[in-house]
């Protein structure tokens, strides 16, 4: 019974004839233009503004609109699609390995893990793992809910938050456009600690006080961070000894978003472990950090 549960979610998250078949197209996937893209950061944006300038012209700044469990509920969902997104591109990696591993010498490639972190040139956007890479970039528009959720909630909005959701959505509709290097393992790491926090945040929320561990969160992305930079150095090394990555230039402008949601995680994790603020810290288990963009290129 456990081989053919095995087989059938095999079968559905890397062998499904759509998955297989998925190709990246203006005119094949919804969302895929970058009208869309930037039209919806704009509305992101707007929607998040206007929502904090109407509860603060209306209500005090002290009191906050309760939501329930709404977003409970949502980082219970995000927790089960990164936790199927993990899976669905694991099984898919695996797969393309074992399909395209013939054609490595072509491009210099003879481990799995050269060709996680350099994709060869002229690598397109189809099959199964960019499927997967299209089901991450969409939900970084469920991710930007949490947004709404703070403006309500905790009647907050950061600058710095409004610009980590746009840049994480920014940058997972380029690792699509451009098909670019390291995305795969970019997408294992961030759904993998994505599953356990928004599984931990849904815990907190129905029960676990979230005072027992006042730091899990930033120790979470922090790992992402430290990843992050080691992949820099992989994809350039990568990309000098092969002669080239695909999407490369892609990479370049990423980094340049990575450096600046990296030098707001550094601030925050700074005034977070300040003898001052470690006491807001530990009394405050609503106070986060902004989100890591997680576009290890």
């Amino acid at each position: 019974m456990s081989t053919a549960l095995i087989s059938s979610l095999t079968y559905y998250l890397s062998e499904h004839p759509y998955i297989v078949g998925f190709r990246w197209g203006h005119s094949q996937s919804w969302g895929s233009t970058w009208s869309f893209l930037i039209t919806s950061i704009f509305l992101y944006i707007a929607v998040s503004s206007s929502l904090h300038i109407i509860l603060s012209a209306f209500l005090p700044r002290n009191r906050s609109v309760s939501l329930g469990h709404i977003p409970d509920i949502h980082s219970l969902l995000m927790s089960i699609l990164s936790a199927t997104i993990f899976a669905g591109i694991l099984l898919s990696t695996a797969a393309e390995i074992r399909d395209t591993r013939w054609f490595w010498r072509r491009s210099k490639t003879a481990t799995p893990l050269q060709w996680l972190l350099c994709f060869p040139l002229g690598t397109r956007a189809s099959g199964r793992v960019f499927f997967w890479s299209y089901v991450f970039y969409l939900t970084r528009f469920l991710h930007m809910l949490r947004t709404i959720f703070a403006v309500f909630c905790r009647r907050r909005l950061a600058v710095s938050q409004l610009f980590c959701n746009s840049a994480m959505a920014f940058t997972s509709f380029l690792w699509l456009e451009f098909s670019q290097s390291y995305q795969v393992l970019a997408i294992l790491s961030t759904t993998l600690v994505y599953s356990v926090v928004y599984g931990y945040r849904f815990w907190t929320g129905f029960g676990l006080p979230g005072s027992v561990f006042p730091s899990f969160v930033v120790n979470c992305q922090l790992v992402l961070v430290v990843c992050n930079l080691v992949s820099h150095a992989g994809v350039l090394t990568m990309h000098l000894i092969k002669g080239g990555c695909n999407g490369i230039g892609a990479w370049g402008f990423n980094s340049v978003l990575n450096s600046a949601n990296l030098l707001l995680f550094l601030n925050f994790y700074m005034r977070m472990h300040s003898p001052m603020r470690r006491r807001i810290v530990n009394t405050s288990p609503e106070l986060e950090p902004p989100d890591v963009i997680m576009q290890k290129n």
